[in-house]
């Protein structure tokens, strides 16, 4: 692998240079007021990206699995019911743990391929007369599969049902890279990480609870120490955390945010559909259908594209990073093997996308594929040629 190439995974993802150089910083004193001055803008950067004005933000030193668990352990007690769609690898680990939480988890099988079946749940929370069920867990992007799922419509069937369960949200994948609505789409909690939209490295696990939310917290009887947000917001009121804070990951947070909304958000949007209508179209191109089963659920950050039946699409990959050095995605669960993933979120530009479809396509040629070496990045070439583009501010 090559720490020249850019890299095609779907997180952690490319980091522009000032962010890295945002997160090496000398030792400071995480007590001082410096650190303070690092905290504040952070917690009201992600905010904004949230578009939330009544979202209370907890960034914790993890990842999003951590958040999962902040989530839950903070709002629910052993024995709660949650529903959940199990349409992924990532939907299937928030029910695995939830499991292990011992929480009642009522799933909703789907195809991996597929959305959340936003009539399914209302079918569900409608039949539950005595709202046993506390929480409605959503996965926004299922990154194992390129599916985006309409959360406005998810919280819509809640109240259609009129029913009081709390909305869970994992934006991991999603999250300043696609549009996010956190006040409303009605979500309670909503999860993501640093390693992705944000374009740093793994670290910190960021949440932010809505007032309904955190009003359940007193109540709430799972066991909960490192994740607890009551201590963390003990902490923020001294401009502090109530143990070692990540200091570095927390500047490159607020030069992250800064970045992002210098941007604006509806350009950082716009470009992350632009560069994915280029990989879609160069999918098309190569004869390979997304594992995603409609456009309407295509992901703007991550491609999950098919291979023909009997080839392994691990294959690819592992010749991706062995021959060119760059790396892709491989397959999860139920479609390891059969998909590989190329991750087109972060910071990324026209042209270092082309560059990872062209590194594909050798890859494809070299293991005996029927595809056209330049097909695909020709495809994706009249997309960006024919298209307005936004540049990433200050990514250099």
């Amino acid at each position: 692998m090559s720490f020249q190439n850019p890299v095609f995974i779907p997180g952690p993802t490319n980091m522009p240079e000032s962010l890295r150089k945002a997160c090496d910083m000398p030792t400071l004193d995480h007590r001082s007021s410096i650190f303070a001055e690092m905290l504040y803008p952070a917690l009201n950067g992600v905010r904004r990206i949230l578009k939330s004005d009544v979202a209370e933000v907890f960034i914790f030193p993890s990842t999003g699995t951590g958040g999962w668990e902040t989530a839950i352990t903070n709002t629910l007690s052993p024995g709660d019911t949650v529903l959940m769609a199990r349409n992924g690898m990532f939907s299937h680990r928030w029910i695995d743990m939830c499991e292990r939480h011992g929480l009642d988890v009522q799933i909703i099988d789907v195809a991996w391929g597929e959305g959340i079946p936003a009539d399914r749940f209302e079918e569900a929370l409608t039949a539950d007369k005595g709202h046993k069920i506390k929480a409605v867990l959503a996965t926004h992007n299922e990154t194992a599969t390129g599916v985006k799922s309409d959360i406005a419509a998810v919280r819509n069937a809640m109240d259609a049902a009129s029913h009081p369960a709390l909305l869970l949200v994992d934006g991991v994948s999603s999250i300043a890279s696609m549009d996010f609505r956190f006040d409303e789409w009605g979500v309670d909690i909503a999860v993501t990480g640093s390693q992705k939209g944000f374009m740093l490295p793994a670290g910190l696990a960021i949440t932010a609870f809505s007032p309904k939310a955190t009003a359940t917290i007193e109540a709430a009887k799972l066991p909960r120490t490192f994740f607890d947000i009551r201590d963390m917001r003990a902490g923020y009121e001294k401009g502090a955390y109530p143990y070692t804070p990540a200091v570095g990951l927390m500047n490159g947070l607020k030069q992250s945010c800064d970045m992002l909304l210098d941007e604006g958000l509806e350009n950082v949007f716009a470009r992350h559909t632009r560069l994915a209508t280029g990989v879609r179209a160069a999918a098309g191109a190569w004869g390979m259908p997304l594992c995603a089963a409609s456009p309407d659920v295509y992901s703007d950050t991550v491609s999950a594209v098919r291979t023909p039946e009997g080839f392994n699409a691990t294959d690819i990959v592992t010749h991706c990073a062995d021959t060119y050095g760059m790396a892709f995605g491989v397959g999860l669960g139920d479609v390891a093997g059969k998909v590989f993933r190329i991750g087109h979120l972060g910071m990324l530009t026209d042209a270092m996308v082309l560059s990872g479809l062209a590194t594909v396509e050798m890859a494809m040629v070299d293991l005996g594929l029927d595809v056209k070496l330049g097909s695909g990045v020709a495809a994706a070439q009249e997309i960006y040629r024919n298209t307005a583009s936004t540049d990433l501010k200050k990514a250099a």
